[in-house]
């Protein structure tokens, strides 16, 4: 993996076409991004996060990362020096965004930007809602073991192949209890729990990509519409279709 520095001056805005990618960088500086629209997929070595738009991720100085959009998005983000971490995080997470915080991105990455005195009153008010921004559940951790990720590369190539651990072991050549162990070693999920967050990984591209919410339940593997929209429901506060209509903001 071939990894280049990207230099950040304050914030930035740029629009992204549906499955344009930014190929692995880092930053010296902390980064927030907020997707203005869409799904903003970021990964590391470690993971994967997926980003709805009116969310955000913080991506720490230093981490290597790529970037993926899912539908039409814009990458909005402001920047921060390395020592300014008021969450103390040293991995991206996906954070619940305030209204407040939103509106500062939106200003301090306009086309018109504010200087001086104001745009430094605003970024205070970022970090000051920035440490009540709860980090939220949105990791897809990324195995090491190579059996681990034979098994991942399957189910990420068909999120509703719906074998079970078992017989996914026997196509990667290791027993349900070997796997079972290594799931919960490496990526602190069972794997059922880590199987959902796939799917739901994956729902989240597909409806920013404008599929039908029937068509996503049924290309995520769950058993019918209306166990994806509770599943759905349960993890975002607000139904799949109701999220791809109004862009709402998700909780």
């Amino acid at each position: 993996m071939s990894t280049t520095r990207q230099d950040l001056h304050g914030p930035t805005r740029r629009p992204l076409a549906h499955r344009e990618r930014i190929d692995w960088h880092f930053h010296t500086v902390n980064q927030l991004i907020c997707p203005g629209r869409g799904v903003l997929e970021v990964s590391t070595e470690q993971g994967s996060w997926a980003v709805p738009a009116h969310r955000g991720v913080w991506v720490p100085a230093g981490v290597a990362h790529a970037h993926r959009a899912h539908g039409p998005s814009e990458l909005r983000s402001l920047s921060f020096p390395a020592e300014v971490n008021p969450l103390g995080l040293t991995e991206p997470a996906v954070l619940a965004v305030s209204a407040l915080l939103w509106e500062v991105v939106e200003v301090l990455s306009g086309p018109e930007p504010p200087q001086g005195e104001q745009a430094g009153a605003l970024e205070q008010v970022a970090l000051d809602q920035l440490r009540r921004a709860p980090a939220l559940g949105l990791r897809l951790p990324t195995p090491a073991d190579p059996r681990l990720r034979d098994l991942a590369d399957l189910l990420a190539a068909d999120p509703a192949d719906g074998r079970s651990l078992a017989e996914l072991g026997a196509a990667v050549g290791a027993s349900e209890r070997t796997l079972s162990r290594l799931f919960r070693r490496e990526t602190g999920m069972s794997f059922p729990q880590w199987r959902a967050q796939l799917r739901l990984h994956h729902a989240l591209t597909l409806l920013a990509a404008g599929r039908p919410v029937t068509s996503v339940a049924t290309a995520c593997g769950w058993s019918s519409p209306s166990a994806f929209v509770e599943a759905f429901r349960r993890a975002f506060g607000t139904t799949p279709g109701r999220h791809q209509r109004e862009g709402r903001p998700l909780r």
